[in-house]
């Protein structure tokens, strides 16, 4: 039997979006104990910076978006959440929330210590100096869309640790033809 027609869809992706996210922390971690906070925070930025433009491409192609198509706020807020959903395990994604409270507004809102970032990087002791990656890459994704918008607040340390919430909004701007 093949082991591919014997794994759910959701099996499957939760155990690559696992696989990526582990990697990710480890290397992290690893570049921490070689290189210090400040290294490891920037080569962060600049990893996700690189990849975003290539992840948000893929996933257009996965969902059949062509150029044109993300002309609306409701088209901007479906692909966050079904590209967000595609990538991330549910066990992630299950605990961020996006609402749209207020006209081309995006509310995200993690569940109170469930960011898998904040608890992953606390087990490692250096939530302290640790700067945000995980919005940072929602940030990256819009910029790659070549989506003009602002985020307040813009997370650089953790909010989850700073604040105990980690919660915000992004304003969408749209031009008016």
């Amino acid at each position: 039997m093949n082991t591919l027609n014997r794994i759910s869809k959701t099996e499957i992706r939760d155990l690559l979006g696992k696989g990526w996210l582990t990697h990710d922390g480890m290397w992290f971690y690893h570049t921490y104990q070689v290189k210090g906070i400040d290294t490891a925070n920037r080569l962060n930025k600049a990893a996700i910076q690189s990849l975003a433009p290539i992840e948000v491409k893929r996933v257009k192609q996965i969902l059949g978006i062509n150029e044109n198509h993300l002309m609306s706020f409701n088209d901007i807020e479906t692909f966050m959440h079904d590209g967000l959903e595609l990538t991330l395990p549910e066990s992630v994604f299950g605990k961020l929330t996006f609402t749209s409270p207020h006209k081309n507004t995006l509310h995200w809102e993690w569940e109170k210590g469930e960011c898998f970032a904040y608890k992953g990087i606390k087990a490692m002791g250096i939530i302290d100096e640790y700067s945000c990656g995980v919005m940072y890459r929602i940030e990256c994704w819009l910029a790659a869309l070549g989506i003009e918008f602002s985020m307040h607040p813009r997370p650089d340390k953790c909010l989850m640790h700073t604040t105990g919430n980690c919660t915000g909004d992004i304003s969408i701007v749209l031009e008016i033809f």
